[in-house]
């Protein structure tokens, strides 16, 4: 499969996982009296994973994010000249998944991105008003447990085909940890299309939500490779 190919299946992916997840925070969680809540979102971002691994797992490696992708490289299981066409895809599948959230969500009267529209956010920006510290360590430690939990569960000694299933409850683990500290990240590309949306704030705090899930997917990268490669 080219490059080019599998550029476009990430692309496809991460408008899937924006759309999913972004779309049941900014439509369903607070509907009155039926809401789904943390938890409901928590679990459609896991559902969305989970879906496109199966889906497109096997052309492009279903990574999503450019957080992954890094930490991929850094796990020695992704060459790193691969890694800026994959970023790019992700994060214009992003932006196109908000820009459709945006369209969808601006058709109901008095709609405003005030209220955040799902993007991520520290201090006062914070859904439980969390220090920038709090969101930092709290990005970093989640995003390496991800990288560890991919690379374990897609190791060639692990059982084959649950994968998917490993990686998208992780993730869902992930939100339900962390959606009130920063709304929930660990992924730059999902971050970049909320963001450009709400501008302000959102776009001034960009930056963690790129610093913190690559650092912390990069570290958890090297910490499986280091610690848990097969060895020679």
């Amino acid at each position: 499969m080219t490059l080019a190919k599998r550029s476009l299946a990430e692309s496809f992916g991460t408008f899937w996982l924006v759309f999913g997840g972004c779309g049941a925070a900014v439509f369903a969680a607070a509907f009155p009296a039926l809401g789904i809540g943390f938890a409901g979102v928590a679990l459609a971002f896991g559902l969305t994973v989970l879906t496109m691994a199966f889906a497109i797992g096997h052309i492009s490696g279903c990574h999503l994010n450019p957080a992954v992708t890094l930490g991929l490289v850094a796990g020695k299981r992704f060459p790193a000249t691969e890694a800026i066409p994959y970023i790019l895809a992700q994060v214009v599948g992003a932006i196109a998944a908000a820009a459709v959230l945006f369209v969808i969500a601006s058709g109901k009267a008095g709609f405003s991105t005030a209220a955040g529209f799902a993007s991520n956010g520290y201090g006062a920006h914070s859904p439980g008003g969390y220090s920038l510290l709090s969101c930092l360590v709290a990005e970093v430690v989640l995003t390496a447990f991800f990288l560890m939990v991919i690379l374990g569960s897609t190791d060639q000694r692990a059982p084959k085909g649950f994968a998917p299933i490993a990686i998208g409850l992780c993730l869902t683990l992930i939100h339900l940890i962390s959606i009130p500290i920063t709304n929930t990240s660990v992924n730059p590309a999902r971050s970049t299309g909320q963001a450009l949306f709400v501008g302000g704030w959102a776009t001034h705090q960009l930056w963690l939500f790129w610093l913190a899930p690559i650092v912390g997917g990069v570290l958890g990268g090297l910490l499986y490779n280091a610690l848990f490669a097969k060895e020679n």
